[in-house]
């Protein structure tokens, strides 16, 4: 069985077993795309949760425009945008975090950042959460520029701009230089 035929029983029967089967093939890219925005895997398995259950009430407005794994990821980043606005602290607790990563509480000595989060992680750091959600909807997701352009509503030209802009920073960032031109 097919996403579309899943998604069909679900909007004309509310087929509980088939939108369990639409989770458990689609829960893992949710949540590995979550975690790397939230960079906290209890927090991202909770907002996974969240936009399940958001999907499974807005699953009627999917009209097949687009692969279903961008539906599904927008809504996912929407509850991630909403959770970030209802908590207020989101910049507060960020600078916490790579505090943290940096200093070493119990000496009071400067730890490499690379000791505590993975590269990839370092290089997302320095990035915007909205360019974090495009540059993991692209590249770790494999999202074509249209389906992120849908999965957080902005125009494919945005899209085109902030991944050309999210790897300038990290390059700028950690002195990565670009040998496609030399």
């Amino acid at each position: 069985m097919d996403d579309s035929y899943l998604i069909a029983r679900v909007v004309a029967h509310q087929d509980a077993a088939a939108f369990g089967e639409l989770v458990r093939r689609h829960q893992s890219q949710v949540r590995n795309f979550l975690r790397k925005l939230t960079r906290d895997a209890d927090a991202a398995d909770d907002l996974a949760q969240d936009a399940f259950i958001h999907a499974w009430d807005k699953l009627h407005t999917f009209i097949g425009h687009g692969s279903f794994i961008g539906w599904l990821l927008k809504v996912a980043y929407t509850t991630f945008l909403q959770s970030k606005r209802k908590a207020n602290r989101y910049q507060e607790v960020r600078q916490e975090v790579l505090a943290e990563a940096l200093t070493d509480t119990s000496t009071g000595s400067v730890v490499s950042h690379s000791d505590e989060i993975g590269d990839l992680d370092k290089f997302l750091a320095v990035l915007t959460a909205e360019e974090r959600a495009v540059m993991i909807m692209s590249y770790a997701c494999g999202l074509s520029h249209r389906e992120i352009g849908d999965a957080t509503n902005l125009p494919v030209g945005t899209v085109k701009s902030i991944i050309f802009r999210g790897k300038e920073k990290i390059r700028d960032s950690f002195g990565i230089e670009d040998h496609k031109y030399g």
